[in-house]
């Protein structure tokens, strides 16, 4: 191991290292521990008044689309191009609006996925230092980035599907 003394450990590319590596330590952590995360979330979307329509819902189905936003956590917070985020998404919310899931309810789904993770993050008790705590907010502020895009995207393929049928409809 590198020993540092104090006045290189001040240095602004020595902290942007300590962050990244806590960045990367707690996204792990909560990739290894996906299992967990979900089983709470799909206990509470079962459950919740706000989620009725997901409570008749295969939890196999539930378990694929929820799995991926926290086993694969990593990429869709670093790596998710935009476009990505709305084939993913949009694709969701088509797929909502289909099984009839009223999007109040799609909208409130996400949230409550987003609130298991911060909860997740903020219980986890890693934060050790004024450094760890500042990534665990930049962790949270990208967590909350990434889910306002997955909302955006999501709502936008409820309304083309909307749409869609409207036109055939008519």
């Amino acid at each position: 191991m590198v020993r540092l003394n104090p006045a290189e450990r001040r240095t602004e590319p020595h902290r942007a290292r300590c962050r990244d590596m806590l960045s990367a330590r707690l996204v792990h952590m909560i990739e290894d521990h996906a299992d967990e995360l979900l089983r709470g979330l799909m206990d509470d979307l079962q459950s919740n008044p706000r989620t009725a329509a997901y409570h008749s819902l295969k939890r196999e189905d539930l378990r694929a689309r929820l799995h991926d936003v926290y086993r694969h956590l990593g990429g869709w917070l670093s790596e998710a191009t935009e476009e990505r985020v709305e084939t993913v998404y949009g694709e969701l919310g088509r797929k909502r609006h289909a099984e009839g899931i009223p999007l109040s309810e799609v909208v409130f789904a996400l949230t409550l996925a987003k609130y298991h993770l911060r909860d997740f993050i903020r219980t986890r008790g890693l934060v050790d230092s004024a450094v760890e705590l500042y990534q665990e907010q930049e962790l949270h502020r990208l967590v909350g980035r990434f889910f306002d895009r997955a909302v955006f995207h999501t709502v936008r393929g409820y309304e083309q599907e909307l749409r869609s049928q409207r036109k055939i409809a008519a």
